[in-house]
């Protein structure tokens, strides 16, 4: 370990100074107008956040889409003051009257930051930890990227080479999602990533002593990191020198993951708060406030108080910006011109465009065969791979039953790794046993642009992710989740592994797409339209789960009405439709064959598969009502879960086959006959649903 900073060029003037501690009071002064937030935090991390926004990150405040820009997380987004307040004072778009209006409606100063919704905001944090694995995602994202356009150049000659930063706090750290991210980001050697800890000791119930003992930095070393500790100044404040130096040194370790420890005291200088659990989650109040701006030198009598001459100075970040643009744009012109074939590519990457007749490579299943969902969907996976450079991704640990391997000779990892496919550009992720991080690093993918990822597991493993998933579907990314092993069709693994509420609990969160195919082709369909969405969504998109099964299912004829999330699969025969058979996944050919029972009785039935209701949900309601005719009292919904999605499809008449309870441990088959799921006990529902219509 690295205990003393090798070098310092830092310029760090009164001005400097000055900026910093109007930070703090800016920061005070926020959270005591609206009376709540987190004011300690933002005050002690001033140092570090001006240090990292004024004199060490590459960006541009005019262009915070810049692509060769460095990236700054703030996983401990509850200190989202320590965040505004730069991003104000370098000239980013918040002015102060936004920090006026900090966790107010309507305001661009949210209680924690928010993607989309403020200008220099790279992701959606709050629940801690997230933000560590968000970092790590960016950084792999970082080396894909530089894989698919720039693969030969020098450590740091290309003009995709960037670092992305994080500062994250006690409560990050302590969350397991941070522990699962950091070893995957030691294993991968991810030497454009450099996370700063604010040590301070202070949670919310108190000192860290009540939680936590373990030495973490020696945590980190473990994990491969290079690791340094930065010591406070003798008045217990951050010393930007000491930072500075610390960064400077992490960025020359290319090979390493860089973690630094600073020792703050939160709610520094206040006199009285600083050090004390009460200043990381309430106002300080009014004499407190007052007291820390005399101690600064400040007039206690004025709020929101910002000297033009320290403005000034801060905003010279837009003229450093334009600076660093025009210098980054002549090295990225010149590898324009050396590659003419891969700048190609970026420009219709960028654009947010596939290949020309890519859809022509999705293959087309054969009707009648038997065939599991997962299994179409790798072969989709891997037709794809051949096309779109982009896409890449794997499985947490589970790749060979989500058949989520898109080239089986090209895995990303660093070199030095033993493995023969080895690679550090690689198409292939091995997210390891690591589903939280899995999906919280996929968002970090996605938010870095350029390139498209996926990931699997089990269904029932969802639940790990599901933070991660709901970000996902707050910020509107277009990450892919593929999870197998859909239902009590897993058979004897039993009801450990068996998802049963999953489906209707992913479907509860607003904005994820939830997409459970009938059959081979229902799935290939399923692919199309997630990356048609990619381009037409590009920039504001919607994650996707894809829920596959693990056991064979029939395969039925293509038909791109599945794209519209619901259609009719089987027409009835012998007139209009008496009753609607509505299903989904594996129960799609149990409906089927109910339908057979059905039609010989001289019942017209119709088989409704809705592989999305997300989807379903889109389309017009002339659409709608044409798949589910208001007429048509008399509908069964058919899914092996829990039956909470279908009570608005099949109305007080209609009848549901699904199961409110667990699995067991049996094969599929018996499964399925003993929990209900046949031809037979779904033609009964529908008897019964039609003497209910009737009445």
């Amino acid at each position: 370990m690295s205990t003393k900073p090798t070098t310092t060029d830092l310029e760090w003037t009164e001005l400097d100074q000055r900026a910093v501690d109007t930070a703090r009071v800016l920061a005070a002064d926020a959270v005591q107008k609206v009376g709540n937030g987190h004011p300690g935090t933002a005050m002690s991390l001033a140092p570090a956040a001006y240090t990292l926004f004024q004199k060490v990150m590459r960006h541009d405040p005019a262009d915070t889409q810049w692509v060769g820009r460095d990236r700054f997380v703030l996983s401990a987004g509850h200190s989202s003051l320590t965040l505004y307040t730069q991003l104000y004072l370098g000239g980013f778009g918040l002015e102060l009257d936004d920090l006026k209006a900090f966790r107010t409606w309507g305001s661009k100063t949210p209680g924690h930051p928010e993607y989309g919704h403020t200008e220099g905001v790279e992701t959606t944090t709050g629940p801690l930890g997230q933000g560590v694995a968000n970092a790590v995602g960016m950084a792999m994202a970082a080396r894909y990227e530089r894989g698919l356009f720039d693969p030969d150049a020098a450590q740091g000659e290309s003009p995709f080479d960037h670092f992305i930063y994080c500062i994250a706090g006690d409560g990050c750290l302590q969350e397991g999602i941070s522990a699962e991210a950091s070893s995957m980001a030691g294993h991968q050697k991810l030497g454009n990533l450099i996370l700063l800890w604010d040590d301070n000791h202070i949670s919310i119930e108190g000192d860290t002593e009540t939680a936590v003992s373990e030495d973490t930095v020696k945590r980190y070393e473990a994990y491969g990191w290079h690791v340094q500790r930065v010591e406070p100044k003798a008045d217990g404040d951050l010393d930007p020198a000491a930072i500075y130096a610390a960064i400077q040194e992490a960025k020359s370790v290319t090979d390493r993951p860089s973690f630094i420890a600073m020792r703050s005291i939160i709610a520094w200088p206040a006199p009285n708060a600083q050090n004390t659990e009460a200043a990381h989650g309430s106002a300080l109040g009014d004499e407190e406030v007052a007291a820390t701006k005399r101690v600064l030198g400040f007039d206690p009598e004025k709020t929101f108080e910002v000297a033009d001459e320290v403005l000034a100075h801060t905003r010279g970040a837009l003229e450093r910006g334009r600076a660093a643009r025009d210098a980054w744009e002549k090295s990225f012109h010149a590898w324009r011109e050396a590659n003419p074939e891969r700048a190609a590519e970026y420009d219709r990457i960028a654009r947010g465009e596939l290949p020309t007749g890519w859809d022509e490579k999705i293959p087309v299943f054969e009707a009648g065969k038997s065939v599991a969902t997962r299994a179409a969907s790798g072969k989709v996976l891997q037709a794809l791979g051949e096309v779109v450079p982009e896409l890449w991704g794997g499985s947490a640990d589970l790749a060979g039953s989500n058949n989520t391997t898109i080239d089986k000779t090209s895995s990303f990892l660093p070199e030095g790794n033993p493995l023969p496919e080895a690679n550090p550009y690689g198409r292939t992720v091995h997210f390891g046993i690591r589903e939280h991080s899995m999906g919280a690093e996929l968002n970090g993918i996605t938010l870095h642009g350029n390139t498209r990822a996926y990931g699997g597991t089990f269904l029932v493993f969802s639940d790990y992710m599901r933070n991660a998933v709901r970000l996902s579907a707050l910020m509107h990314l277009p990450v892919t989740y593929v999870w197998t092993h859909d239902s009590i069709g897993l058979g004897e693994d039993g009801p450990t592994h068996q998802p049963v509420e999953h489906l209707a609990s992913l479907r509860a969160i607003p904005g994820l797409n939830v997409v459970r195919p009938a059959d081979a082709n229902e799935t290939a369909i399923a692919w199309r339209e997630i990356h048609r969405r990619w381009t037409k969504e590009y920039g504001k998109g919607a994650p996707h789960a894809l829920a596959l099964t693990r056991q064979g299912v029939p395969t039925y004829e293509p038909d791109d009405d599945a794209a519209k999330g619901g259609y009719v699969l089987l027409e009835a025969e012998g007139g209009e439709p008496q009753v609607v058979l509505i299903a989904t996944g594996s129960e799609v050919h149990v409906a089927v064959e109910a339908r057979e029972q059905l039609q010989a009785d001289g019942v017209p039935t119709r088989v409704v598969s809705m592989p999305c209701v997300e989807w379903f949900e889109e389309q017009d309601q002339g659409y709608r009502d044409s798949v589910l005719p208001p007429a048509v009292r008399a509908r069964v919904a058919v899914e092996a879960g829990v039956g909470l999605t279908w009570h608005k499809y099949v109305g007080d008449a209609g009848r549901i086959v699904s199961l409110e309870h667990f699995g067991a441990s049996a094969d599929a088959k018996v499964l399925f006959r003993e929990f209900g799921f046949t031809a037979e006990n779904v033609a009964a529902k529908a008897r019964e649903s039609l003497t209910a219509a009737q009445r």
